[in-house]
């Protein structure tokens, strides 16, 4: 049963995603908001809405390493499991943005929670409004880097103009479809996890970062692996640290001022912390060496082999 609550909640939580994004976006044209801008901060938080109810849904119900290890679990996966499976099948090209901008942002947030976790093993609400303060100057940093570079960048593909046409009933609808199985989900997420834990005698936090943490990337790992196939652009390399960004300052963030994140297993700060850094920083290297500005597939297979690690030790230890 454990099993299928899990399944059930991914999928609602895939469904009900979708159709916030469809409804943010669609909110957005018709506060004239550009399509760029759209892009880098309504569809990036709409898409952090699944890791935010269930790492919220966890943190209420007094499962907080579901709600640390959702998010210390997807940032890993981004990497080690999107990103080695995308580049496994078609190259990834880097730009002067990953090293200049994304990249130093993304490691100052993934260090800071861990001197956040490590100080007095909680997330404050005050830390957590720290957070949410960050992601402010982020985003502001990046809308304006974009409009410097308003020629150079493509815009977002996946949002859709006809969503400008959309009634403010229709909008009305996609969002509470959209709440609903949300809730839903993160409920039964949560609820299948912890049974499932018990059944097979591991801690919640070995399910989150494994299980829950791959279910939450699966809807992004299926369309890079898609759009690779088709030999169209699969994923930019910023998108993805983007997403790992928004998970700790958005998810992490909000969670926290809503309800202050314990943390309960050691192993949070012990292992599974310096793995998210560790996969973070390794790009760094990968990015120049031993081609430059492009992630192949060896280095793909690398990244790949890294997680599969991972996941073992996870369930080992």
């Amino acid at each position: 049963m454990s099993i299928l609550f899990i399944f059930l909640g991914l999928v609602l939580l895939v469904v009900g995603g979708e159709f916030l994004v469809r409804a943010s976006v669609a909110l957005s044209f018709k506060l004239h908001l550009s399509k760029m801008v759209i892009g880098l901060t309504v569809v990036s938080f709409a898409t952090s809405a699944p890791e935010l109810l269930v790492s919220l849904q966890a943190a209420l119900n007094g499962f907080s390493d579901i709600s640390l290890g959702n998010v210390i679990g997807s940032n890993i996966a981004n990497i080690g499991l999107v990103l080695g499976i995308t580049a496994i099948i078609g190259p990834l090209a880097i730009d002067s943005d990953f090293y200049k901008f994304n990249w130093p942002v993304m490691m100052l947030v993934s260090v800071l929670l861990y001197f956040l976790l490590k100080s007095g093993g909680l997330l404050t609400r005050t830390e957590g409004i720290v957070l949410l303060l960050l992601l402010m100057v982020y985003l502001v940093l990046l809308i304006r880097r974009a409009r410097n570079r308003a020629g150079t960048i493509p815009i977002d593909e996946n949002i859709d103009d006809g969503l400008s046409k959309s009634s403010n009933f229709k909008i009305g609808m996609w969002l509470l479809i959209g709440g609903i199985a949300l809730y839903g989900g993160s409920e039964l997420l949560v609820t299948g996890a912890v049974d499932l834990a018990t059944a097979l005698g591991v801690s919640e936090r070995v399910i989150a970062v494994t299980m829950i943490a791959v279910g939450t990337s699966v809807p992004e790992l299926a369309a890079s692996v898609i759009a690779a196939l088709k030999k169209e652009k699969a994923i930019s390399l910023g998108n993805l640290i983007g997403s790992n960004i928004f998970n700790i300052a958005s998810v992490l963030g909000l969670t926290a001022v809503i309800q202050p994140i314990l943390v309960k297993s050691a192993e949070v700060l012990t292992n599974d912390i310096f793995w998210m850094l560790g996969f973070a920083a390794i790009l760094l290297p990968l990015a120049f060496l031993p081609k430059k500005f492009e992630i192949g597939r060896i280095k793909g297979v690398i990244i790949f082999a890294a997680y599969a690690l991972f996941i073992g030790l996870t369930f080992i230890a």
